[in-house]
């Protein structure tokens, strides 16, 4: 018997309907109310979303605004919309959300579609990239995986969506969000991925590369390009097709580049990625310790962080000159360190030198962390007698292969390390630095950081002063040993002295680098007035006032001897070697920019006269190799040096607009070349300096002059031109011969 349901029923039941329904609204109102205040969790302040917090690289430029590298501890660096291609825009809104131009932040239409397709067992999600946004940036710990939590972290996205699209527009929010996503392998946001995966700019990604990158957006794993690529290939066809449907593509393109291949060029993102990662090094060290000094903290008062404030500093580094170094270097160390093997085959290099391996062992970082494992030191000679794999670093490549670790120690101090320096010497601007030959091997800088024995290019020290006290290039001293006495020393006498017979001229002498003419001109001129010069050029190492430095006893930086040659090149004046321009925050406020300093450290004549003294290194010298081999007839000047013992090469030269300074050798002075013939400036660190100025001069767009020294405006009192000079001498002779003298 079927009961009959009177009319008041049916009334009743709807009236307690409607006020579960609207009891439910009114909840769930003062429950959105109550998390807006931040009652079940603190929600981002007004000053919040003004100001979203993310870690964000510091970048680092060259004086073309290109970029040299990143710090970071999350690799992400922020463009502007004008600098996204209009590709990954509609790649990303046909994909992620299509009504992204007419929801306020909630797309409630796509929501409740939604819902009902996960009911029926179609999962999708319901985020729009406003939302998206807003779980990037304020919530630290991501999505929650646990049912309830990941509905109120819903709902408090719902919250942060609203407040963001009416504070941004939506040009604003979608490069926000470009700027924020993970792209994966250490790549965030756009400019970053582009970088990584494709190696080009935001703006010039194609319609397949944008729609790779937004296809990570479903799976940075799953989708990923390097890990998965056919999966990514299929999902980068279905954000194409996707944008088919919006209008955004048509169905012509799309049959065109759905048939293309992923083409990456990958390049995975690291902290020493891009070119000069020795400079970078220094950089930040020397950058922290102005902010340190000079008290540049952020408004809040506390310290900068430059791996997640997103700084921008410019440097004077050129990007291409860099570049040129760093070729230079690798194409002239591959061949030098095949001879040096050579020069080694069938000797023991280790003979006599055991305490340098003891001490490479323990400065090794696997010999420090069996010391922190509280290994005994017999337990610690065994791992290193025991073979292991290791990864070797060598010119054709890093190895891995099966050796003792003793071995090891024992095949680096076998490798030739080396270093050099550019820049301008009229603005002091540094525009190249290779501080080393690997630096995911060898982090010690040898540019700043380190420094070596100079040998031979002190000399010009000596002259430059002798050429102050009135002595011309052309003046000539007989080329024989020469005693020096020392107040509470050993007399000192050079052991030897070079290859040119009787009376030598000076500058014949400097061309040829021999010891006992510069010897005769320091015991002319003496050891402090040199020593007094050496440092007033910039050399900031110990210089002592010993007979020994005209021949380069004392050690110096390749920091510091190309900022001395450049005296000489800019007539005269000293000026500070300065790599930094200015350093902006993320807002682009300047905290700090950098004037170079200037002194006089020599007339205007002297300087004048050694350029020509250096040029004949190069036009009739040991620094011939550069017009014979490399081809630079150009008014170049240069000096090469040589320590004992082979043990360090040097050569730094010298045109009007770039001075550049190369250094080679072992770590361990001990480790050397065994004949001169190969180990001398002129074979080990000339070649590059030839390399490097060869593929300048080849590039018109870095506007390196390739005039002449500059003569000064009111002529040159010394006399260098050996011609003039022999005539003068031949006058005087004459006269007093005249007068009976």
């Amino acid at each position: 018997m079927t009961k009959n349901i009177s009319a008041a029923e049916i009334k009743r039941y709807n009236l307690t309907l409607w006020k579960l329904l609207i009891g439910g609204l009114i909840l769930f109102s003062l429950f959105i109310v109550a998390l807006g205040f931040g009652l079940f969790g603190t929600l981002p302040s007004f000053r919040d979303i003004e100001h979203p917090k993310s870690n964000q690289a510091t970048e680092i430029l060259t004086e073309d605004k290109r970029v040299l590298g990143t710090y970071f501890v999350q690799n992400r660096s922020n463009v502007t919309y004008p600098e996204i291609s209009p590709n990954v825009i509609n790649a990303l809104i046909s994909t992620e959300d299509t009504r992204f131009k007419d929801h306020s932040g909630i797309d409630f239409k796509r929501t409740f579609t939604i819902i009902f397709y996960n009911l029926i067992g179609k999962k999708q999600g319901a985020s729009t990239i406003t939302q998206q946004l807003a779980l990037n940036l304020f919530s630290e710990e991501g999505r929650q995986r646990n049912f309830a939590k990941r509905l109120m972290q819903k709902f408090q996205e719902w919250i942060v969506a609203v407040k963001l699209e009416r504070n941004y527009t939506k040009e604003e929010i979608i490069t926000m969000y470009l700027n924020t996503v993970d792209f994966g392998n250490q790549a965030y946001g756009i400019k970053s991925a582009a970088r990584v995966y494709f190696n080009t700019t935001p703006d010039k990604l194609t319609v397949p590369q944008a729609a790779t990158l937004v296809g990570l957006q479903k799976g940075i794993t799953r989708y990923s390009p390097t890990r998965n690529p056919e999966r990514s290939l299929a999902r980068r066809n279905t954000v194409m097709a996707n944008m088919v449907k919006e209008d955004m593509l048509t169905p012509q393109e799309f049959e065109q580049e759905r048939q293309q291949p992923l083409n990456l060029k990958f390049s995975a993102a690291t902290v020493n990625d891009g070119i000069a990662p020795y400079f970078r090094a220094v950089l930040k060290s020397d950058i922290k310790k102005i902010f340190l000094e000079r008290s540049i903290v952020k408004a809040d008062g506390t310290p900068y962080d430059l791996d997640r404030d997103g700084l921008r500093i410019i440097t004077t580094i050129n990007y291409d000159m860099q570049v040129y170094a760093e070729a230079a270097q690798k194409e002239a160390m591959k061949v030098l360190q095949d001879q040096f093997t050579q020069s080694w085959k069938g000797k023991n290099p280790f003979k006599g030198n055991e305490m340098q391996i003891e001490q490479g062992i323990k400065r090794s970082d696997r010999y420090k962390a069996l010391q922190l494992e509280g290994k005994s030191d017999e337990e610690i000679k065994a791992d290193f007698n025991t073979p292991t794999k290791l990864s070797i670093f060598t010119w054709k490549g890093n190895i891995d292969t099966l050796m003792k670790p003793v071995d090891s120690v024992k095949y680096y101090k076998l490798l030739l390390r080396n270093a050099m320096m550019a820049m301008d010497p009229k603005t002091g601007y540094v525009k190249a630095w290779v501080g080393g030959i690997n630096y995911e091997h060898f982090k010690y800088d040898q540019v700043k950081m380190g420094t070596r024995q100079v040998g031979s290019t002190a000399k010009p020290f000596t002259y430059s002063v002798a050429i102050e006290n009135g002595y011309s290039p052309c003046f000539q001293v007989l080329n024989e040993p020469v005693t020096i006495e020392v107040p509470g020393s050993a007399p000192w006498t050079p052991k030897s002295g070079g290859t040119l017979p009787g009376y030598v001229t000076l500058q014949k002498a400097l061309a040829y680098s021999q010891n006992y003419i510069a010897a005769y001109l320091m015991k002319q001129v003496g050891p402090t007035a040199v020593a007094t010069l050496a440092k007033r050029m910039g050399i900031t190492s110990n210089v002592p006032a010993y007979p020994s430095i005209a021949l380069g006893s004392f050690d110096a930086s390749v920091f510091d001897m190309v900022g001395a040659y450049s005296v000489f090149a800019n007539k005269g004046i000293w000026t500070q070697p300065t790599y930094i321009l200015r350093i902006e925050d993320k807002n682009g406020v300047v905290l700090f920019s950098q004037t170079p300093q200037k002194h006089p450290a020599m007339s205007e004549d002297v300087a004048y006269v050694m350029t020509r003294m250096l040029e004949g290194v190069v036009k009739n010298g040991y620094g011939y190799s550069l017009i014979s081999k490399y081809g630079i007839t150009t008014p170049v000047g240069g000096k090469t040096g040589t320590t004992q013992n082979n043990s360090d090469g040097w050569f730094v030269g010298i045109t009007p607009d770039l001075v550049a300074g190369v250094w080679t050798g072992c770590e361990d002075r001990a480790f050397h070349f065994i004949s001169t013939r190969q180990g001398e400036g002129a074979k080990t660190a000339l070649p590059i300096f030839g390399g490097f100025l060869k593929k300048v001069y080849a590039n018109p767009k870095l506007k390196v002059g390739r005039g002449d020294f500059e003569l000064p405006k009111n002529g040159v009192s010394i006399t260098y031109d050996c011609n003039q000079y022999q005539q003068q001498q031949t006058d005087t002779t004459e006269l007093d011969e005249k007068l009976g003298f």
